[in-house]
């Protein structure tokens, strides 16, 4: 027997962030709970965002249903059936179905007394580094948050762009961060034929690679842009889910996913080896979360090339703790309690 509710949590941010579709000081998200019948309790969290067709009033519209299918089932590891069932109820709605996913996980997890990285037979010392991410702002408070940064020992940056001062944007970074990583993420801002030249000027700047240059609809575009570009190009608003693989494989070298695109942590596992498949290499990204959804992305860290996973770092005070992360280094060997780890200080 399962029991389980919800609620929402907002959460305001350590400073506002920018990308080229506008700019966020807080965030809302809502984090699930599954009980099973001896007390021991699953954890989860939808992030869910408008440019996919999500708000947190929705998710709440839609967490009864995909909780109803829970309660029916009853049997915290029946994960796969319930994650089909819920889909049949509620399609689309992917943050919502991913809390329920996480919290399933986490429990399952949890009776087992394992973490869920070793439920999944991943070796946690695969686990990349996480990149920080310095969100559009004046050029001024770019270079602050970039020094903050720096000196706080973060050697991987992603750098938002999508404006009309790109290059000073990625000279103010460099300046302020001369040894790091820097990888740029354009949030579909860019034409095509822009794309290909801002990459040689960010080739000449050590920037690793460009994440989603041109619109996310446009293919054409951004097979131009793969096929002239000087960088490796990455998907991510082009690529929601395993079905869009395909699409995106002969045009970029990387598939950006996310759980709250995917609808699940089952979805997500198989849209990375459907990239795999097709020569990808994978990236786990994230909205702003809080650590009751960013702990399970973690444990997937294993089976990623490159992780961006410092959604809940850019919160002023999250109500969970989850997976440690110094530096952006995801410890799963430091984690002292099953399941995900996310849990109330």
């Amino acid at each position: 027997m399962l029991t389980t509710e919800f609620e929402r949590v907002s959460m305001s941010l350590a400073d506002p962030f920018g990308i080229s579709r506008g700019t966020q000081t807080e965030a809302e998200n809502v984090v699930v709970r599954i009980e099973d019948s001896g007390g021991m309790t699953g954890v989860g969290a939808a992030a869910p965002s408008s440019h996919y067709g999500e708000t947190a009033d929705t998710v709440e519209a839609v967490l009864p249903d995909l909780l109803e299918v829970v309660e029916t089932v009853g049997k915290p590891h029946a994960i796969d059936e319930i994650e089909r069932r819920m889909e049949q109820r509620v399609r689309r709605n992917p943050s919502a179905r991913t809390a329920v996913s996480i919290a399933l996980h986490d429990l399952a997890a949890k009776r087992l007394g394992v973490p869920l990285y070793k439920l999944w037979g991943l070796d946690p010392e695969n686990a990349p580094t996480s990149s920080f991410t310095i969100g559009l702002d004046d050029i001024e408070t770019i270079r602050e948050k970039t020094a903050d940064a720096y000196e706080a020992g973060y050697d991987i940056l992603k750098v938002k762009v999508g404006t009309d001062r790109d290059k000073a944007i990625i000279e103010a970074v460099r300046d302020e961060a001369p040894g790091v990583t820097i990888r740029v993420d354009a949030n579909e801002a860019w034409t095509p034929r822009e794309a290909v030249e801002m990459s040689e000027f960010l080739a000449d700047y050590g920037v690793e690679f460009v994440e989603q240059p041109v619109p996310a609809e446009d293919y054409e575009g951004l097979k131009f842009v793969y096929d002239h570009a000087a960088l490796p190009i990455a998907a991510d608003e082009s690529c929601i889910t395993a079905d869009d693989i395909p699409k995106i494989a002969d045009r970029v070298d990387i598939a950006n996913l996310k759980l709250m695109k995917c609808g699940s942590l089952v979805e997500a596992k198989r849209a990375i080896h459907t990239a795999r498949a097709h020569g990808l290499e994978v990236m786990l990204g994230c909205m702003i979360e809080t650590n009751a959804a960013i702990a399970a992305g973690c444990h997937l860290a294993p089976l990623l090339d490159y992780v961006d996973l410092d959604g809940s770092l850019l919160l002023a005070d999250d109500p969970y703790e989850g997976v440690p992360m110094p530096q952006g280094a995801i410890d799963l060997t430091a984690l002292d309690r099953p399941g995900t780890g996310a849990h109330r200080p």
